[in-house]
């Protein structure tokens, strides 16, 4: 098949959207196919280099801006775009996204969503345009559902049909002001019915997006994602130094402020001596107050010494951070779509304990690899973690079961052939 992937870039900081997306394509290459993946808004930031293959970015983000505030901007003259949109430039940009007003973010969610009706058309028929360019494609997959505003015109201008993946995109709709949150649900909903299937990553958010954007029972399925699970090492802690570990997006709907807590009062129990707490993932400028709110609050609590801080790491050094840990955790606030950090986590053989809501009861069943706690309770985590960490051989059982389900299911190998699968009957219908 001859597959374009559509998928936005984040510019300086890992999401496990992009990571997702990375594994995929390279894993349909591997299997015999032509997928190309073409960047949108900001330069992809990804566990490795992607090769040869890796397309320029097609939209940038700053046009698509001044798109949103001047109709007349994709009419200037190509050379002034491309000077916009280098590389470079939008590096620098994507700095200041979680500086934006909500207002303005809902304007350029809503513009985007819009499709030929919203202001930021004068960019994106460019998109259709270059598309056109590059000869047949079976199937244009996009990234998640905040892209199909392009569905209507892929359909109708391309003759491709147009499968979308789901990636958690309710937690961010729902946080813009009114009116654009309901707007964007509204346009989101209309454009839904030019998409051939949603792909959901777990079946508790499938039937809660089939509910929210009104789709058929046929039109979603559910595909868990995938990772390169040979390119993580088994775990081997140090038996002195007992390490709980947390590698996500360094926010408080993550449930940092949750698992700090739980951390403080486990210390301060003395019954696990010498515990120690590794944060690492994404940290943005707009995360850094809230970032040293924690480390101030740990201070406090004289632990400053036992938490280390891994901010923007490499992939080399994501692994050598799973390596060392006892056990991991990431208590997020809400119901995340997935949580791809859990099955690095239990491919590194690290036991995992996870909030008792949205995909994690899923990833905890298939995976046998840890526990479920009491969402958004420091003192019930800090019970089940003081719990695991004095308890080696359930440590040890998780950890074996771990391993040998995610490289049986959620490799990116088995990830590619299911959406292979999913795609020949998408075209097929």
């Amino acid at each position: 098949m001859r597959i374009l992937h559509l998928t936005p870039g984040t510019g300086n900081f890992h999401c496990g959207s992009c990571l997702r997306d990375h594994a995929l394509i390279k894993a349909l290459r591997v299997r015999g196919h032509d997928a190309l993946m073409a960047p949108l808004y900001l330069p992809l930031v990804t566990d490795r280099e992607f090769g040869s293959q890796e397309l320029p970015i097609q939209i940038g983000g700053i046009s698509l801006f001044i798109q949103q505030k001047l109709p007349w901007f994709h009419k200037l003259p190509r050379f002034i775009h491309k000077w916009i949109n280098k590389p470079n430039h939008l590096r620098f940009a994507s700095r200041f996204m979680g500086m934006t007003s909500p207002k303005v973010l809902g304007e350029m969610t809503l513009g985007a969503l819009l499709g030929t009706d919203g202001r930021q058309w004068g960019e994106w028929q460019k998109l259709i345009t270059w598309v056109r360019t590059q000869g047949k494609f079976d199937v244009v997959s996009l990234s998640n559902s905040l892209l199909i505003g392009l569905a209507p015109s892929i359909e109708k201008e391309l003759g491709v049909p147009v499968v979308c993946s789901l990636q958690g995109e309710d937690s961010f709709l729902d946080t813009l002001p009114d009116p654009y949150r309901e707007q964007c649900w509204e346009a989101m909903r209309h454009n839904a019915r030019s998409v051939r299937l949603f792909i959901s990553p777990s079946r508790f958010y499938a039937d809660h997006m089939r509910q929210r954007l009104d789709l058929r029972a046929d039109q979603i399925t559910v595909l868990p994602n995938g990772i390169d699970t040979t390119a993580f090492t088994t775990s081997s802690p140090d038996p002195n130094w007992p390490t709980i570990g947390y590698f996500a997006r360094m926010i408080h709907g993550k449930g940092l402020t949750t698992l700090v807590d739980a951390f403080i009062d486990l210390a301060k129990r003395g019954s696990v001596p010498r515990v120690k707490l590794r944060i690492g993932g994404a940290k943005t400028p707009a995360d850094d107050k809230y970032v040293a709110g924690l480390q101030a609050k740990i201070d406090a609590a004289g632990l400053t010494k036992r938490v280390e801080w891994h901010p923007n790491i490499s992939f080399k050094d994501k692994v050598h951070f799973f390596h060392d840990l006892t056990v991991f955790t990431v208590p997020a606030t809400y119901g995340e779509a997935f949580g791809l950090y859990v099955i690095e986590a239990v491919s590194s053989g690290v036991p995992v304990i996870q909030p008792d809501h949205g995909a994690f009861p899923e990833l905890i069943a298939a995976t046998e690899g840890g526990l479920l706690c009491k969402p958004d309770d420091p003192k019930a985590l800090a019970d089940d973690l003081e719990s695991l960490l004095n308890d080696g051989e359930l440590r040890e059982k998780f950890s074996k079961n771990g391993i040998a389900k995610v490289r049986q299911e959620f490799s990116a190998t088995r990830m590619a052939e299911r959406f292979e699968s999913l795609l020949q009957d998408a075209i097929a219908k």
